[in-house]
């Protein structure tokens, strides 16, 4: 199986399946000397973890991370830094049923196809639970990135939209309630929607808006290598995602060109920022905002309609410990997957300069 490692000169490699005994990743490129906060990254792992809040899965994982190698007195040391996140709370029973079925929307037919061989319990290799090994790198990336801040929230679960611009929210509340919405009122409705699609056995989908603050200019490259295209493939590398907008996005088709274009001020930040800080596929230094679209979670705990390995029409129902909705989950995941992208970029204007 290829695709197991994301970024460049600062790069993440995972391994690990949802049920085995442990999911873990090296983290290539870290420079030496940077000083490293533990409580920071388990802080992060936390707001990732499973079964934090009624909301969720509950799964019951502490998701400690333990370190290996590449840190010395607190301190990274240029080489590779590996760890692990042992898996203390798997009950593969609960997927013995699925053993033979495909689950609708899941990987579990693709993986056959591609593969002929599939770990049933969890979903395995495709499970979400992959997503920890990518926090801990990205908190290691936002750590480097100190003067970089990365925050993001959830702006909607299913039809309910925070319509707020997010220069209007105060992202210190983004961490007062399950949902990681930063407007109380909506989050308040939010949690209640959520529970109610719970208790019918279903799922919702939902938005998690992401802005990184004082970007430095010059971040991407004006080809292939754009700094929006490849946050979009981060974003786009995460389970459960459908859709990747940055800047004005969708709506930006709506508009004129004399309505769209950002005006510059004399120090070269522009009036506007509908390009949502990136130009040319290079940052400008505004802020650089974008939003990542998530679909309702595949597994229902209601009856569904499939095909078993055989070709037969088979009746399955969901069982275990499954998210009603992603995106308060995906908050801290969203973060990480930037951070990664951003310090790559970062370090590779570094070596690229005299």
């Amino acid at each position: 199986m290829a695709g197991n490692s994301f970024g460049n000169l600062f790069k993440l490699t995972t391994f690990g399946e949802s049920h085995g005994v442990a999911i873990g990743g090296v983290i290539d490129g870290c420079p030496a000397g940077l000083e490293i906060n533990l409580e920071s990254i388990q802080n992060d792992l936390d707001r990732r973890r499973p079964g934090q809040s009624a909301i969720v899965t509950q799964r019951n994982e502490p998701d400690t991370v333990e370190f290996l190698s590449g840190i010395f007195e607190g301190k990274s040391t240029g080489t590779p830094i590996g760890f692990i996140i042992k898996n203390a709370n798997q009950k593969s029973k609960d997927y013995s049923h699925i053993k033979d079925t495909y689950r609708p929307s899941h990987a579990d037919y693709t993986y056959d196809e591609k593969y002929g061989v599939r770990d049933y319990r969890g979903g395995g290799r495709s499970s979400a639970r992959e997503t920890a090994c990518r926090v801990v790198a990205g908190s290691l990336a936002k750590q480097l990135l100190k003067d970089i801040s990365f925050n993001a929230f959830v702006s909607s679960v299913g039809t309910m939209e925070l319509q707020k611009d997010y220069s209007e929210l105060d992202f210190s509340e983004i961490e007062k309630n399950p949902v990681r919405c930063p407007d109380a009122e909506m989050a308040s409705k939010m949690e209640a929607y959520i529970k109610d699609i719970r208790a019918d056995g279903d799922t919702v989908g939902g938005t998690v808006q992401c802005v990184i603050k004082n970007v430095p200019k010059g971040l991407g490259e004006p080809v292939f290598d754009k700094l929006h295209a490849e946050l979009g493939k981060a974003m786009l590398s995460i389970n459960a995602v459908k859709g990747f907008e940055y800047g004005s996005g969708f709506d930006g088709t709506k508009m004129r060109g004399s309505d769209h274009n950002d005006h510059f001020n004399k120090d070269g930040s522009t009036k506007t920022n509908l390009s949502g800080g990136i130009q040319g596929g290079i940052s400008n230094g505004m802020d650089i905002y974008f939003k990542v679209a998530f679909k309702p979670v595949a597994t229902l705990i209601q009856k569904q309609r499939t095909i078993n390995s055989k070709g037969e029409e088979v009746v399955m129902q969901g069982k275990g410990r499954h998210d009603p909705c992603v995106v308060p989950r995906a908050v801290p995941i969203v973060e990480s997957m930037a951070a990664l992208v951003i310090a790559d970029f970062y370090l590779h204007n570094k070596s690229s300069k005299i």
